[in-house]
């Protein structure tokens, strides 16, 4: 038994004291995650810093010999505020005992959204093929906000990112947002200064989720009922795990029963000779019984390859499939994607095609509606070094036919599920991936959204003004710059007037928000869209769009080209004269305007432009609205302003007897 000491009481005192000060010494503060080597810091405004310690601590931040204080609260929640600095680093930033390095201060930009925000480099690379590989700029970096969601209520961090203050070069871009890449280049070009590119955003989730609960309570209180169904974590996460469950049961099945894999029909000596044939448009092959085959379906082509490009790497561009697929060459699986809007573009290795007979074979795999190639996208096998490059195509092609031989793997009923996705409820990207950023300085906000909501678009506007009015309150900065990217042009164009158009809505509701809300800007994206794809890949001009609002928003540059606005509208003897902020590209013949009298059938007008104005030559005696493409897809969009940005949709109240703005 080990002997026992006692000792005086005031020594003991003594020594308490000593080890209480000893662990405050060396009680760790904690910072949020924004705060690492490599930061972007908002130049000429308060920095803020915070961070969690041991309440009643003192905590000492320390930048460019310039040293603030704050005590942790009852908590340990404590925040300091340094004071403005101009441009410049590297630096180091001390705070406590926790030494950041190489901090730079210059411009802070959060780009936020969905999926044409979400975009990454790499997928708009082989449009942009040159420009990305000889680019590389260590003073502009970039943060990626991780996804997650919280239904209970906003959290104080973020998880550790993935891409934390990387350097803009290609290798550390390529997972990161397309839009925030460009534009930091873009606003580097503008400043000279350092550039902070902050990605938070996520793709196919609508603005709700974006909202703090408190804001929709005011605004909308039956999008906070429906995310309180969800606050049950037992039952969410058993509807997930359902999902899960349910969806490895029916790939399991699935591939048990598919011919193509007892079969073998990636191989290449398969014979598909008595395979039936169809075009790839048709439907015909994604057809059984008379409806669409959930499930999977084969097909196979065979390409000739020549000698001088036997044995060569290359690239196969198999534009754009619906559903899933898995893409074999001469046997040997060279790709796979599970779901339907990247582009399959795999690499071919060296060595695996061969003069004479090559096989192409695609496993579709379908879980609901009907499987299908999308048109207006690249169909070959690209050589050569430029055959990562789309625009323009590789010289050096063996292009596909259009003609494949199709086979039934198997039949399986549709995979039942929840159709439960977090994401996408109200509030919980709010809580889990915006609200943790703030008050992280900033120099102005990107968001690029409103696809998700174009089934129901009449709240957006008041949705999209109380989200804006919701992260000003959250940044507390009540003119904190905005600029809000119009909805690009998508689907099957018409040349008629179309009676509806949810996309036309939802872009108007943008047009409105932004035009009554202080220091926000409208870029559209009207003329840069696709037909076939949701996902346009011209992402570095949707950035400089959005570069030049921030120039006016900013940085004060009253030359920086904005979208023409309508300052005055008149109508007199059969004539709609519009007249607008700033010069138009002359021209005498318009499209896609349209005109309406009472009845609020709208007709085709003819248009022209000079000057400042537009005038329209009304098709009814009495007009009464005019609008300007006001489609899903006005492709022949060619009104434009002579800085060479478009005049971009909207529709007018038309009064006959006075000048009047659009309403």
């Amino acid at each position: 038994m080990k002997p026992t000491y006692s000792l005086p009481a005031r020594v003991a005192v003594v020594l308490v004291s000593i080890l209480a000060v000893t662990a405050s010494l060396h009680a760790e503060v904690v910072l949020p995650q924004l705060f690492h080597d490599g930061m972007v810091l908002q130049r000429e405004r308060p920095i803020p810093v915070w961070g969690t310690a041991p309440a009643g601590d003192t905590v000492s931040v320390t930048l460019a010999r310039r040293t603030v204080q704050a005590i942790a609260d009852a908590d340990g929640h404590w925040l300091a505020t340094l004071p403005p600095m101009k441009a410049g680093g590297p630096h180091q930033l001390t705070i406590g005992s926790r030494v950041i390095t190489d901090v730079l201060v210059g411009d802070v930009w959060l780009c936020s959204g969905q999926s044409n925000i979400d975009v990454t480099v790499e997928r708009v690379y082989p449009w942009y093929t040159h420009d990305i590989d000889s680019y590389d700029n260590p003073l502009i970096r970039l943060f990626r906000v991780p996804n997650d969601t919280d239904i209970h209520g906003v959290r104080e961090d973020i998880r550790p990112p993935a891409i934390c203050w990387a350097p803009a070069n290609r290798q550390q871009a390529w997972s990161f947002s397309a839009v925030g890449y460009f534009l930091g280049r873009r606003m580097y070009e503008k400043t000279h200064v350092p550039q902070g590119i902050i990605a938070g955003s996520w793709g196919g989730t609508p603005i709700e989720a974006w909202i703090s609960a408190d804001a929709l309570q005011h605004d909308f209180p039956e999008l906070v009922q429906t995310a309180r169904l969800y606050q049950d974590d037992d039952l969410v996460h058993a509807q997930l795990n359902a999902d899960r469950l349910m969806a490895r049961h029916w790939s399991e099945q699935l591939d048990a029963s598919d011919l193509g894999i007892l079969q073998g029909f990636s191989r290449p000596d398969c014979d598909d000779s008595r395979w039936p044939s169809a075009d790839q448009y048709a439907a015909e092959w994604a057809m059984h019984d008379g409806c669409a085959v959930i499930g999977s379906l084969w097909l196979r082509q065979h390409i000739r390859v020549d000698e001088r490009h036997a044995g060569l790497p290359a690239r196969l561009y198999l534009g754009t499939l619906y559903d899933a697929d898995v893409t074999y060459v001469n046997g040997r699986q060279v790709g796979s994607t599970g779901y339907q809007y990247p582009p399959r573009r795999y690499d071919i290795p060296a060595g695996l095609l061969h003069e004479g007979d090559n096989v192409i074979a695609i496993r579709f795999i379908n879980k609901k509606g009907i499987a299908h190639f999308i048109p207006e996208k690249p169909y070959v096998i690209a050589f050569g070094d430029d055959r990562l490059s789309i625009n323009p195509l590789p010289a050096d092609t063996i292009a596909l036919s259009p003609t494949w031989r199709y086979h039934l793997g198997a039949t399986m009923p549709p995979c039942p599920a929840s159709g439960l996705s977090l994401q996408n409820l109200p509030t919980t990207l709010y809580n889990a991936v915006l609200h943790p950023l703030a008050p992280y300085a900033l120099a102005g906000v990107v968001w690029y959204q409103g696809e998700s909501n174009t089934d129901n678009p009449l709240p957006y506007e008041q949705l999209l003004t109380t989200m804006i009015t919701d992260w000003r309150a959250l940044w507390q900065q009540p003119q904190l710059p905005f600029v809000v990217v119009q909805l690009a042009n998508f689907m099957e164009p018409t040349e008629q007037p179309q009676p509806t158009s949810q996309w036309a809505q939802l872009r108007e509701a943008q047009r409105r928000a932004a035009e009554k809300l202080p220091n926000v800007e409208l870029a559209s994206a009207i003329d840069l869209g696709e037909t076939v794809d949701i996902h346009p890949l011209r992402k570095k001009e949707v950035a400089e769009r959005i570069g030049s609002c921030f120039d006016r928003l900013v940085y004060g540059d009253t030359k920086a080209p904005l979208m023409p606005r309508i300052a005055a509208s008149r109508v007199a003897d059969g004539l709609i004269t519009l007249t607008f902020d700033q010069p138009l590209r002359e021209s005498s013949c318009l499209y896609e305007f349209e005109v309406a009298g009472s009845d609020g059938h709208f007709l085709n007008a003819s248009a022209r432009a000079r000057g400042t104005t537009i005038v329209i030559t009304s098709p009814v005696p009495s007009p009464v609205r005019v609008r300007h493409a006001w489609k899903d897809n006005p492709i022949r969009l060619n009104a434009y302003a002579t800085s060479g940005l478009p005049v971009g949709p909207f529709e007018l109240q038309l009064d006959s007897a006075s000048c009047n703005e659009p309403k």
